[in-house]
């Protein structure tokens, strides 16, 4: 049984409708029930009091004779079947249409009109002596037996259509609750993983209560993804506000630094205060950078990137890096000679950028860093690997927000917009970057989509890179 029906059978409407069913069944068996018991005593009574009235009138012969002969009269035209005459008086014999006999089982009903066979079934019978006989008269209880296979059919005609047409509406009203309840969840999902656009949409034809949640949860989510846009407009606004003022700051600086008069003392400060400056330049146009992807604008220049030709460019740029720290980068080719996805050159190569100079910067001396690439079905993953510390698995997810950074690395260059800046072009690219334990090191993975572009489309491998490197 599938998983959505499964999901189904325990949803509320169809729970509700099977305890409707429940209920009006057991309603309907108690009604049925009654109905049933107070007719089989009302035909039982009148069975007795036709037998009653039998016996009377056969009291009203005057002689065995008489009432032999009244009964022999009455049980030729009497079905045994239906009612059994029988009248045994000493000297005349027996009368009737049949006997009654009694064995080690019980009384035994005998015709003597149809080759003495044996009557079956169950009988109601008044016996009673009269004129030195006995005379037993016997109605069949096959009416009443009957009775039970009439109420049978009825509750089955009664019950089987409403269960169906129960389950029927249920099954409706719980398709419809899913489908509701999954576009519910599905904007839960899409405002969870950071899409503060989306949103439940009309609910028109809803059930009213989840009608009212879905329009609760647009609510909720208008109100968050502006906080949001105003919490980023306030930090792009004094990213970009400040930029301005500190690029000044640094060109003074680096005026004063051409001073010929200037003590060496003085000069080390201005060249470390030039540094530091520097950091936080890079720090205004990180920020700015990520408001930019995070608004979606870049699109509009997505293009066919070919990842096994740019991987393959970053791992020869920062091979003689990677080299002369005595660490080996290696780039782990696919079996396609390309592998094309739908994006922006630049950024891509800036997440490659990144994610390499993480490695490097966090492993030591004889360290093992890894780019791949590897393709499965409709699918491209594009992956780097190292063998260093590592992250812990608590403070991944912290790592890709803005400006976090993990202890041990406050004491190394960078401002901890690196992974973040990475973790938003994943966004922009409709992905997301997942950090995985490498056994030991960090292991970062990024999926994308295939696409088959037009030739003429996808960029050649002398296309110019432009990627900013972003301190982590």
């Amino acid at each position: 049984m599938s998983d959505r029906l499964m999901a189904l059978l325990r949803s509320m409407p169809f729970r509700l409708a099977m305890g409707l069913v429940a209920l009006f069944s057991v309603v309907s068996l108690i009604s049925l029930a009654a109905s049933y018991v107070v007719t089989q005593r009302s035909f039982d009574q009148a069975m007795r009091a036709d037998l009653m009235q039998d016996m009377a009138g056969f009291r009203a012969a005057p002689t065995a004779a008489a009432l032999a002969a009244l009964v022999e009269a009455e049980a030729r035209e009497t079905d045994p079947a239906r009612m059994v005459l029988s009248y045994s008086a000493p000297g005349l014999g027996h009368f009737g249409n049949a006997m009654i006999a009694r064995d080690d089982d019980g009384y035994r009903i005998v015709s003597v009109t149809q080759g003495n066979a044996e009557i079956d079934g169950r009988f109601l019978s008044l016996t009673a002596s009269l004129w030195g006989g006995q005379l037993t008269v016997a109605r069949s209880r096959g009416e009443i037996d009957a009775l039970r296979d009439v109420f049978l059919n009825i509750l089955a005609l009664s019950l089987v259509p409403t269960i169906l047409i129960a389950l029927s509406g249920g099954l409706y009203l719980a398709r419809r609750s899913a489908r509701q309840v999954r576009i519910i969840g599905k904007t839960l999902d899409q405002l969870t993983s950071g899409n503060l656009a989306a949103r439940v949409g009309p609910t028109r034809g809803w059930s009213d209560d989840l009608a009212r949640i879905g329009e609760k949860l647009d609510q909720m989510a208008e109100a968050q993804e502006t906080s949001v846009a105003a919490i980023r407009q306030v930090s792009s606004d004094i990213a970009h506000d400040l930029k301005t003022p500190i690029q000044r700051v640094a060109v003074h600086l680096d005026d004063l630094l051409r001073q010929d008069d200037l003590p060496d003392r003085a000069v080390v400060l201005l060249e470390k205060a030039t540094d530091q400056l520097d950091g936080v330049v890079s720090v205004f146009h990180s920020l700015l950078q990520i408001a930019q992807i995070e608004t979606g604008s870049p699109r509009n220049q997505f293009r066919a990137v070919d990842l096994v030709e740019l991987a393959r460019t970053f791992c020869e740029i920062y091979e003689p890096s990677a080299s002369d720290k005595g660490q080996h980068l290696v780039f782990i080719a696919p079996d396609a000679p390309s592998l094309r996805v739908w994006g922006d050159r630049n950024l891509l190569g800036q997440v490659l950028a990144n994610l390499i100079e993480n490695a490097l910067r966090h492993t030591d001396a004889g360290a093992r860093i890894e780019v791949g690439l590897r393709h499965h079905g409709q699918s491209i993953c594009l992956w780097v690997a190292d063998d260093g510390p590592g992250i812990p698995a608590v403070e991944r997810d912290r790592v890709l927000r803005r400006l976090y950074r993990l202890d041990r690395s406050r004491t190394t260059p960078g401002n901890g917009l690196g992974l973040s800046l990475v973790a938003s072009i994943a966004a922009l690219h409709q992905t997301k970057a997942v950090l995985l334990d490498n056994g030991p090191g960090l292991r970062v993975e990024i999926t994308f989509a295939e696409v088959q572009p037009d030739p003429a489309s996808v960029p050649t491998a002398s296309a110019p890179i432009s990627a900013k490197i972003e301190d982590l």
